[in-house]
């Protein structure tokens, strides 16, 4: 296979600045061009619902690159342009405003789009929180005037870390999740207790088992919310975090396979002269023997270093034991592997009530996720049982306390 001359990327986030980075450090020298919807050079989006919600970071610290280095890439970078459509006969991407980018190869790495709810997105106050403009605008609402009442809805990743970040601004902070527990879907029930009591313990309101109903506003702006079962709560503040689906409107028609997110092949090979990397890749991971699509920031680095060497010929399956963290409060939880629904549940060093444990996940027989709880060094070295799906069994003989499965509520993507 001979090396394209003309690589289009589509999408200017991590994955796509990092699949562009790495073609030109393996010696990639022909055209390269960079497509991003928004008009900021690439930045990375953790801080967002943390030190950048917080205030405590500026964004000029998220950068991923200066415009120095952006410059050395060599590339023709085309921000605050949205990719409109595909057409992978004629190898064409189209631009809105109707001119269009040919390619010999096309990486999609366009991300996710958040997820909102009806009647929200033309009130004043009501956020989603996936760019670095939602994040600012959020910030100087929530010090617009003292004693800010903030309304989270979702707990998973993205709320529970804005609910934490808004308490550490000392606003009122009420989370709302239908599921009974936060966390619950990324976890379990015994982790995501654990953390719904965290979330307790530093002042958070908790409406976990109910959903929004509708909301109140005056003049435009939100003043609070009905939920489902019944509950009013004022609000100044909403924050609308309740999941993302994959980026891929603007490939309808294309003949790509589009299920949950792109489909790719276990090398991300989506079609001929087509790949796709980061948070809209859908692909089978031969480690875990599965189809997986994984909204984390490292794996959006790792699978763009895949997709480039593979566009480079070099035709490796991609098959990483995923890894990700969380930092709500004084917790700092880290995984790593995948979290089936029915999986069983290990404690292998220290206690869940102590504040300082790691747990390991197993399915069909397997070690396949690990997760610490302030316990970095204890969970580096017991990483390497996802890694080499140690049997669950010789586990067992160690661990403190084990739960059966079905403590779960979710199964891999």
């Amino acid at each position: 296979m001979s090396a394209p001359r003309n690589v289009v990327i589509v999408g200017a986030s991590v994955a796509g600045l990092t699949a562009a980075v790495t073609l030109r450090g393996k010696g990639y020298d022909g055209r390269l061009t960079l497509i991003g919807d928004e008009p900021h050079t690439p930045y990375n989006r953790p801080p967002l619902s943390k030190q950048i919600l917080a205030g405590t970071w500026e964004p000029d610290r998220i950068k991923l690159r200066t415009n120095e280095e952006l410059s050395a890439l060599d590339a023709r970078l085309l921000f605050g342009r949205s990719a409109t459509g595909l057409d992978t006969g004629a190898r064409r991407v189209v631009l809105d405003g109707g001119d269009s980018v040919s390619y010999d190869t096309l990486v999609i790495a366009t991300g996710v789009t958040p997820n909102s709810l009806p009647g929200a997105h033309h009130l004043a106050g009501v956020h989603l929180l996936r760019t670095l403009d939602d994040a600012l605008a959020l910030r100087a609402d929530l010090r617009r005037e003292p004693g800010v009442k903030v309304a989270v809805v979702g707990a998973g990743f993205l709320g529970s870390e804005a609910a934490a970040a808004a308490r550490r601004m000392r606003l009122d902070v009420t989370m709302i999740d239908p599921r009974p527990v936060p966390m619950r879907r990324q976890f379990g029930d015994r982790i995501a207790g654990l953390v719904g009591r965290l979330h307790k313990k530093n002042g958070v309101s908790m409406r976990c088992g109910t959903g929004v109903r509708r909301f109140f506003e005056s003049r435009g702006r939100v003043t609070g919310l009905e939920l489902t079962d019944g509950t009013l709560l004022d609000a100044d503040v909403v924050v609308v975090a309740i999941g993302a689906a994959p980026a891929v409107g603007w490939l309808a028609g294309s003949g790509l396979e589009l299920g949950n997110g792109v489909e790719c092949d276990p090398t991300c090979r989506a079609a001929p002269g087509v790949y796709a990397a980061g948070d809209v890749a859908s692909w089978h991971n031969n480690h875990f023997g599965c189809r997986m699509r994984l909204e984390h920031r490292l794996n959006a680095t790792e699978q763009a270093r895949a997709v480039a060497h593979n566009v480079l010929g070099e035709n490796e399956p991609f098959a990483p034991v995923p890894y990700f963290w969380t930092d709500q409060y004084d917790a700092h939880i880290q995984a790593y592997g995948i979290f089936p629904a029915d999986a069983e549940l290990a404690v292998l060093h220290g206690e869940l009530e102590g504040g300082h444990f790691v747990v390991a996940y197993g399915h069909r027989g397997r070690v396949v996720g690990v997760l610490g709880w302030n316990s970095p060094c204890e969970l580096r070295k017991l990483r390497q049982l996802v890694v080499d799906r140690a049997p669950w069994a010789a586990i067992l003989p160690a661990p403190r306390a084990v739960w059966p499965g079905r403590h779960l509520s979710a199964s891999l993507r």
